[in-house]
């Protein structure tokens, strides 16, 4: 049951990957703004949806060599997120409204948010990162954008000693409006990185 709690942290932070990496094209005309936590608050705001690919690397106690894995990401504003990994394993998690669901091994898994308040608010940080909430987020975690617009790093540390058992940090890279990489760093010392391509609209 351990393991399976961990995956609305991981699900909620794909969900913040994916929001930025598919709002990314609406903000691209303010290339010469300064590079600020509010303007990129202001293009999570956007409300985007769309797909992205990703290709992730884990690294896990459990495992002598790192865990390569790919597959898309589907997010649908305000609060429905699908993380479908098609290699090297299918694997579905869904965050809709209150309830994760996990599929994978031929099993489905559901999981209500509100029975776990740790998770639920971990979940609800992240949609107020989606709807540009600055202040809902700097609730829940400790925020800290460095560098520069073309080459800028967030660092989300949780406040609450709860999440902080599950997740120490949540760091995504990017260039101006485009993301490039989210990293998971686990209070168990395993840790995750990966890499989004937005997917063009038809």
């Amino acid at each position: 049951m351990a393991a399976f709690r961990r995956f609305p942290f991981t699900v909620a932070a794909t969900a913040l990957a994916a929001a930025i990496t598919l709002n990314a094209p609406a903000r691209a005309a303010d290339a010469g703004a300064p590079w600020s936590l509010d303007r990129l608050m202001s293009t999570l705001a956007q409300h985007k949806s769309g797909r992205a690919t990703f290709t992730e690397t884990k690294t896990l106690s459990i495992a002598a060599q790192p865990v390569e894995s790919s597959g898309e990401l589907v997010f649908v504003a305000p609060d429905h997120l699908e993380k479908h990994t098609l290699s090297p394993k299918p694997e579905h998690l869904v965050v809709d409204g209150g309830m994760l669901t996990v599929e994978r091994n031929n099993r489905t898994y559901t999981l209500a948010l509100d029975r776990y308040p740790e998770l639920g608010a971990f979940i609800d940080s992240i949609r107020a990162t989606l709807s540009g909430n600055r202040f809902a987020l700097e609730r829940v975690y400790k925020v800290a954008l460095s560098g520069r617009g073309d080459d800028w790093t967030l660092t989300l540390t949780p406040l609450d000693a709860r999440m902080l058992k599950v997740v120490s940090t949540i760091t995504l890279d990017g260039t101006r409006d485009v993301l490039r990489s989210v990293a998971i760093r686990q209070a168990d010392g395993d840790h995750s990185l990966m890499r989004l391509q937005p997917v063009p609209a038809n």
